[in-house]
């Protein structure tokens, strides 16, 4: 008898799977709905590239049969944003933590929303750094325990959906990893917006951020996802908080506006057209 095929092996790497994150770590959802996002848009792989920076989520862009980039610390919107530019048919995919995207590489993610150039970025938010030790990050509630609160955090946590829509996104969404379903369609959603979206996926970390936030068991922290998730889609993101007793999520923006790749295209167009004109430029193709 033959072995069973899994349905999204072809999306996977040979030899990579299974994974190597732990019991109770929303990582392996979130690689699991993104494939099944990819599997029911029936996108054509050779046209995406998957970035990933460092963290535990990092390791995705390894376990993706897909082009793909495992970055340096806080740049793989940098990586995404430089193959965009050079290739604006393939369409980036950033998945990372929130320490990487929002801690060292946080200037990179505002201004890639801001110019709102072509690019997905799906974060793993466990409110530490997983992998690293368990110390706080951008996103570590107020009072929550880390390695370096050990006496509560006192320092204020970005709303990365408020941060996100601020900075300029045109689709931003969260979900946690226990709305699988929600999520997969977020990301279908994100994929095949023009320009800048956002999903952010809000899991748990049993091993770091759970042992000392009384979350270690998986189960428990699965159920706690679930008793303090609320749905509210398209109300103001500054609204949308993120707290040990309440986590706000849904759909929160879902819009249209030029493209940085468009825009940067027609503008080399024009002086072109200026430089011809002038007797400048000739045989110059775009």
């Amino acid at each position: 008898m033959s072995a069973v095929q899994h349905p999204l092996e072809h999306y996977t790497r040979s030899g990579m799977i299974p994974h190597i994150w732990c019991n109770g770590c929303g990582d392996g959802v979130i690689l699991g709905e993104f494939l099944r996002a990819l599997d029911e848009l029936k996108y054509d792989i050779n046209r995406l590239v998957v970035v990933s920076g460092i963290g535990c989520i990092g390791r995705i862009s390894g376990y993706t049969n897909t082009d793909s980039f495992h970055t340096t610390h806080g740049r793989a919107l940098a990586f995404a944003v430089g193959v965009k530019a050079v290739r604006p048919e393939l369409k980036p995919v950033v998945i990372s933590g929130d320490g990487d995207l929002f801690a060292i590489g946080g200037n990179h993610f505002i201004h890639a929303a801001r110019r709102n150039i072509d690019v997905t970025v799906i974060c793993s938010n466990n409110f530490n750094y997983g992998m690293t030790g368990g110390q706080s990050g951008p996103t570590t509630p107020i009072d929550a325990y880390t390695t370096t609160t050990r006496y509560g955090n006192i320092e204020h946590p970005f709303n990365l959906a408020h941060l996100a829509a601020a900075s300029g996104a045109v689709y931003v969404a969260r979900w946690t990893s226990i709305h699988v379903k929600r999520m997969r369609e977020s990301i279908k959603k994100a994929i095949n917006k023009k320009g800048f979206s956002f999903v952010e996926v809000i899991t748990t970390c049993p091993e770091e951020y759970g042992r000392r936030n009384k979350l270690a068991d998986p189960i428990e922290g699965m159920k706690w996802l679930r008793e303090v998730s609320v749905v509210r889609s398209f109300i103001d993101p500054i609204e949308a908080v993120v707290q040990p007793d309440k986590i706000v999520v849904g759909e929160f923006v879902d819009t249209e506006k030029p493209e940085y790749s468009d825009l940067l295209l027609e503008s080399t167009r024009k002086v072109q057209a200026n430089l011809e004109k002038e007797g400048k430029l000739t045989n110059v193709a775009l």
